[in-house]
C-alpha cells in the first residue's frame, strides 16, 4: 500500500537516515509518457518509440527510456517527503544511477527510499537517498539511484 508523504521540516531531516520510505503511488508508464520523452529529447531510438519493431525485438514491446525513469526521481522523492519549511528542493546531482530491468509501455512504476545520509552544504542542507523505482510483480528494480537533494538556506 502506498504510503503519503512524511512532512517534516529541515531540521528534522536527519532522523529521517536510514528509514525506508515508501511506497509511492504507481505512476503509469504509457507508451503518451515515452513518445512525450522522445519528442522532448529527441530520443527516438525503436525500442522506445515503434510498437510494432518493438514487439519482435529484444523486450517484446516498447521500454522506456532509462532517462525518463530518472526524470521521475524528483516526483517519488517529493511524494516521500514533503519538506514544509524549504524554500525549494534543488536537484543537486547523482552519485550512482543502475537500470537493472527495462519498464515496458503500460507498466505501473513506483518507489521506495532510504535516506542514507544529511549533512550540512555551503548551500544548504543536502540530503543523500537511495531510491528505488520498481514494476509490481518485477523480479529485479527497473532503476536505483542515489539521488541527491539540496534544501537551500538562502539564496543560491
Amino acid at each position: 500500500m502506498a504510503t503519503s508523504a512524511k512532512q517534516i521540516c529541515v531540521e528534522d531531516l536527519p532522523a529521517l537516515v536510514n528509514i525506508e520510505l515508501g511506497p509511492t503511488k504507481p505512476v503509469l508508464v504509457s507508451q503518451d509518457r515515452i513518445d512525450g520523452f522522445a519528442r522532448d529529447t529527441d530520443d527516438f531510438q525503436w525500442i522506445h518509440t515503434d510498437p510494432v519493431r518493438a514487439a519482435a525485438g529484444p523486450f517484446g514491446s516498447c521500454i522506456a527510456q532509462g532517462f525518463l525513469t530518472l526524470a521521475l526521481v524528483s516526483k517519488f522523492l517529493h511524494e516521500l517527503i514533503d519538506v514544509q519549511d524549504a524554500t525549494a528542493a534543488i536537484n543537486y546531482g547523482l552519485n550512482r544511477v543502475r537500470f537493472p530491468s527495462p519498464i515496458a509501455a503500460g507498466d505501473p512504476l513506483s518507489a521506495t527510499a532510504r535516506v542514507i545520509d544529511v549533512r550540512q552544504n555551503p548551500r544548504g542542507v543536502l540530503l543523500m537517498a537511495t531510491v528505488v523505482m520498481t514494476v509490481e510483480g518485477a523480479q529485479k528494480p527497473a532503476c536505483v539511484a542515489e539521488s541527491l537533494t539540496l534544501y537551500p538556506d538562502g539564496k543560491l
